[in-house]
């Protein structure tokens, strides 16, 4: 995915890996592109059973409205889950889920960072310091649908693997669609000033323990049980569990997950009383989640050549089309960056000049 294609932050993650000691830091000693804090300082307790809790949001399928969102430079997509939404608070570990790959940016202090010649030199949440803030990014129409979950230096959960050999920089992310990303909501998920100032996190003692809390809270509410010790090494791997109702390309859209509209289905699957199921004249497209009959809000919400209609993705030979689905006239926009070939943004929209 173009790395501008997120334009909203909520810092700060929780990379959920091992057992660490807590830690209280002068951020600016950790502002080096290889000098960053170590590992230990993000890892998680033990006891969180990761393997599991990364199950279950494979297997997530109820899906909000503005969810689905291009990976990458090909078809691939990705789609935010709330299936854990709608927990009590966020002390109750409420939260939205996803699966993606891992672009890099270095917005903030650091956007002169090497490959990211394009950076900009503040987040929405202050000028963080990318090499020892390990914030994550949420796409601004879902953040825009969810601000009175989404809160600015929320506490993340990312279950993954290092990539220690994949050269990661501002214009080079990890590219295989096997990250996990939970992020919690509500003001009880933010981490506390106390803790974080505009640059640097300056108390990990306190991101771990409101993490760990979280996520504790999180997989009590799964049913889930305790972790017994997972390795770093075995959280994330190429070959996800199964989605609900056997294997398709849509993980979380296959047979019997919950729908409300065909759109909701993968492949050949059509929406039946709510359920994935066959259905021999289900439509298909080129994006899942965006075809004919879809719930959309502009042309870009629609796959290929069809556009949004009184609300529903539909046929329209007037329709626009461009190279960069989803950023096309009339797409939402913060930056000429987020326009497709030579559109630009105005007033928040794609539009051509």
């Amino acid at each position: 995915m173009p790395i501008k294609n997120f334009a909203s932050r909520l810092a700060v993650s929780l990379a959920v890996c091992g057992t660490a000691m807590g830690q209280q830091v002068n951020g600016a000693d950790y502002n080096k592109p290889n000098g960053g804090p170590p590992a230990k300082f993000f890892q998680a307790s033990s006891s969180i059973p990761v393997a599991a809790i990364q199950a279950a949001a494979a297997k997530a399928s109820k899906v909000p409205s503005h969810a689905t969102y291009p990976i990458g430079q090909g078809s691939t997509k990705s789609t935010i889950h709330s299936d854990w939404a709608n927990f009590a608070e966020a002390s109750t570990g409420a939260a939205f889920s996803f699966v993606a790959d891992m672009d890099v940016d270095c917005d903030g202090l650091n956007h002169g960072c090497k490959g990211n010649p394009d950076g900009q030199d503040a987040t929405n949440w202050g000028a963080l310091s990318a090499y020892e803030v390990p914030f994550i990014v949420i796409p601004q129409e879902f953040l825009d649908a969810n601000k009175a979950k989404l809160k600015g230096n929320a506490i993340s959960a990312v279950i993954w693997t290092c990539f220690p050999d994949e050269d990661l920089n501002g214009n080079k992310g990890h590219t295989a669609a096997d990250v996990t990303y939970i992020v919690f909501t509500g003001d009880k998920a933010v981490l506390p000033s106390s803790a974080l100032n505009e640059n640097y996190i300056t108390n990990f003692d306190t991101l771990r323990s409101m993490g760990d809390s979280l996520v504790g809270a999180l997989a009590k509410n799964l049913n889930l049980g305790g972790g017994g010790g997972n390795p770093p090494t075995t959280l994330t791997t190429t070959s996800l569990p199964e989605p609900t109702g056997g294997s398709c390309s849509w993980p979380g859209h296959c047979a019997g997950a919950s729908c409300s509209s065909n759109d909701d289905c993968s492949d050949e699957l059509a929406c039946k009383n709510g359920k994935c199921a066959s259905d021999g004249d289900a439509e298909s497209c080129s994006w899942e989640g965006h075809c004919k009959g879809a719930s959309c809000s502009s042309n870009d919400d629609c796959s290929d050549e069809l556009a949004c209609i009184s609300g529903v993705c539909s046929v329209d030979n007037d329709a626009q089309s461009c190279s960069w689905e989803g950023h096309c006239e009339g797409a939402s926009c913060s930056s000429h960056d987020d326009c497709s070939d030579e559109l630009a943004c105005q007033n928040g929209k794609c539009a051509f000049v």
